[in-house]
């Protein structure tokens, strides 16, 4: 996995294909995070109307939320080229340069994952952002000379699910940063009913209500969920998503109605009874349930956190009250007394 992309747990090629029938064009569609789109509308307009290219763009926050998604947006509204990479693809500066030389006036660039990205390529774009330029060395030894080549102006647009790991002279350079949060069930509402439209298969209004508080307050996970329970319904029912299908369909996934799939009770359990509740280092952990730490830090920790079953602590992960009252486990004596202490 070092050279590849981080991908989600679960992650499937075709679902990523398919989503993309669902994924909004333009911002009026974009269910959610008012007021990120309210300040996107307005950065667009000024670079519209002034006729320059949009300020460079820095996306975080956890998958699956929309980041690139956005940055697609971003180039429909501005009428531009859209170019996209991911971080481990781009192994020499070579590869860099040769995707900057080529990009056209005014152009989106998107780099998905861009804390990956390798020092020699950042120190490369730290140039091309500010100056609209890259350095090139020709020859070698004793004759070797660096030269300047111009590119366009264009628009970065960087998206990371660890904004804290982005190096600072990067970030700096980034004229407008945000963050995307855990959508409403009332926005993931919206996204189901949009999405249930353009697959044209019926749902009703208690089924959609139920689907969006299993779905993890992520567009990625409703979309992935609204399939599955299509298939549910016109195999199991007569073709139609109702409250019904959607409770056989949860069950048979094993997904609760926090959104909680197996392996996310499986990381509480274990904190609970391996390690009587916690602290615990992400590292122990991770080996304990038999998956990457990135993958516990990136994908279920957030949303654990989020909906307040875990904490993080300078000495590592706990769980909270509420995760002992969901699995209905009880806390032992020695555990009270070593909270108490």
């Amino acid at each position: 996995m070092e050279n590849e992309p981080f991908l989600n747990p679960g992650y499937n090629a075709d679902d990523d294909h398919r989503e993309n029938t669902l994924r909004p064009q333009y911002l009026k569609d974009f269910q959610g995070q008012k007021e990120l789109k309210a300040n996107l509308s307005v950065f667009i307009s000024a670079a519209l109307k002034r006729g320059e290219s949009l300020d460079h763009l820095f996306l975080s926050g956890p998958p699956g939320l929309g980041k690139t998604t956005l940055a697609g947006i971003m180039a429909n509204e501005m009428g531009t080229d859209f170019k996209v990479t991911s971080a481990p693809a781009l192994d020499k500066p070579k590869d860099l340069a040769g995707i900057l030389t080529t990009i056209s006036d005014s152009s989106i660039f998107f780099i998905d994952e861009i804390h990956r990205l390798k020092p020699a390529i950042e120190e490369m774009l730290y140039i091309a952002m500010e100056d609209y330029e890259i350095d090139w060395i020709i020859g070698q030894g004793p004759s070797a000379r660096t030269i300047r080549i111009p590119i366009p102006p264009f628009t970065l647009i960087g998206a990371t699910t660890k904004a804290g790991s982005v190096a600072s002279p990067l970030y700096s350079r980034f004229g407008i940063a945000v963050r995307l949060d855990f959508y409403t069930n009332n926005d993931i509402e919206s996204i189901i009913y949009r999405s249930a439209a353009i697959l044209e298969v019926e749902i009703d209004a208690k089924a959609v209500v139920l689907l969006a508080s299993s779905s993890r307050g992520t567009p990625r996970v409703a979309n992935r969920l609204l399939r599955r329970m299509r298939d549910f319904a016109q195999i199991l029912g007569d073709g139609i998503i109702d409250e019904k299908i959607i409770k056989e369909g949860l069950t048979r996934l094993q997904i609760d109605e926090y959104g909680l799939e197996k392996h996310d009770r499986e990381i509480l359990r274990t904190i609970i009874i391996n390690y009587q509740g916690g602290p615990v280092g992400v590292d122990t952990l991770a080996i304990s349930v038999g998956e990457a730490s990135e993958s516990i830090e990136a994908f279920y920790e957030p949303y654990l956190i989020q909906r307040g079953f875990l904490t993080r602590t300078p000495r590592g992960r706990m769980v909270t009250e509420l995760a002992y009252q969901h699995l209905q486990l009880e806390k032992n004596k020695d555990e009270n007394q070593r909270i108490l202490f």
